[in-house]
């Protein structure tokens, strides 16, 4: 059986591995912080703060190897020195533990969740999303088509499986008669709904079909695994961090840029105003936070993408269709997250089905609709 971390051993397990020092247990202060793994996070009298995460374990002691992908991304950027520069817009980690499954992170004390942000201030401003695709656009650029670092992932997967993305869509038309037993009756009706949708189904083959890995990518790009600095306003800070790498993978850069775009559609989908006595184009239309309040945004950080990584357009001419097909994607991943953890598919589901069918099968149709603007506008820098 592994090791299971918690407040009374974490001191001397942090003091065994050189990461604490010889103070008094009780001048530590250790505090749980609610997490899908076991995380801890540990305060030194000196105001140095470590955040200690354990993925859980199974009933046979198993984990499911996810904090590995974390790791291996300092293990990239040591290897390849020539991409230094990056660490900046990476998680600081200290250790990894990999036959306990236990990662330590250097604390960002200075920094605050995005999500979390945007939900107390409801202020969207485009310095952020632009310096959020600006790192996106960076690291997506200095790995682009290099063999030597795909063969770091390739070598570096050691059995593991990240999400991958082709996979994940074909497992989706795979539902058999076992889906009664693992499903909610609320959670039927997506799947019933998405059978009854054959053009969905198949624009989502398609997009499958279309899935070019060619540099390095996050895979979970969501508003709650970006930092902010918390003085984010003043110049010359690195404001943005992007945390939680542990789907990380030689991926496909539009899926990336398409799931960051569909974290700041499900905020003005998760504002609907529902009724039974309204349609779902009046629920849209009603939203608490306006997909016009959220607009500027989304147009600012996709524009800023393409400056910061215009070879893409070349490589790939329908890359920004290929984008929203993959936020329509992510949002029918939320979906799914939904009805697992939530164990419901109600008449927000239903709205946010909507929007993602049309994402996925009239791409072209749904760019003004999503940025607001033309696409030619985007593209032009």
């Amino acid at each position: 059986m592994p090791f299971l971390l918690n407040s009374h051993n974490v001191f001397n397990y942090l003091v065994e591995h050189n990461l604490g020092n010889n103070l008094e247990p009780a001048l530590i202060k250790i505090e749980l912080v609610a997490a899908k793994n076991f995380n801890l996070l540990v305060t030194f009298p000196d105001s140095r703060k470590l955040l200690i995460k354990q993925e859980r374990h199974n009933y046979s002691g198993q984990a499911a190897g996810e904090l590995f992908g974390e790791w291996r991304i300092k293990d990239f950027l040591q290897e390849f020195s020539e991409l230094n520069y990056l660490c900046q817009f990476f998680p600081d980690v200290l250790h990894f533990d990999r036959e306990n499954s236990i990662i330590v992170h250097k604390y960002l004390d200075e920094y605050q969740n995005l999500a979390d942000f945007y939900q107390k201030e409801n202020r969207f401003n485009s310095e952020i999303a632009i310096a959020i695709t600006t790192i996106l656009a960076t690291i997506h650029h200095s790995t682009f088509n290099r063999q030597d670092y795909q063969e770091f992932f390739s070598a570096k997967h050691d059995n593991l499986s990240p999400a991958h993305v082709p996979n994940w869509i074909r497992s989706i038309e795979q539902i058999g008669p076992e889906i009664f037993g693992i499903v909610p009756a609320d959670g039927l009706k997506f799947f019933k709904l998405y059978q009854r949708y054959e053009s969905l189904g198949q624009a989502m083959r398609e997009l499958a079909d279309a899935f070019h890995p060619c540099c390095l990518t996050h895979n979970d790009l969501k508003l709650n695994n970006i930092l902010l600095h918390t003085n984010w306003e003043q110049e010359n800070l690195n404001i943005v961090r992007l945390i939680d790498w542990e789907s990380s993978a030689w991926g496909d850069p539009a899926f990336d840029l398409g799931t960051l775009i569909a974290s700041y559609l499900q905020i003005w989908l998760s504002s609907l105003v529902i009724s039974k006595s309204l349609t779902i184009e009046e629920s849209l239309r009603l939203a608490m936070t306006p997909l016009e309040q959220l607009q500027p945004s989304i147009a600012a950080l996709t524009s800023a993408y393409f400056c910061n990584f215009p070879d893409i357009l070349e490589h790939r001419p329908n890359f920004l269709l290929q984008v929203v097909q993959f936020a329509g994607l992510a949002l029918i991943q939320r979906i799914q997250a939904m009805i697992q953890y939530q164990k419901s598919f109600g008449n927000q589901g239903i709205c946010m089905l909507q929007v993602a069918k049309s994402l996925l099968c009239r791409p072209e149709q749904s760019l003004a609709t999503v940025f607001g603007t033309a696409a030619t506008e985007l593209t032009q820098f």
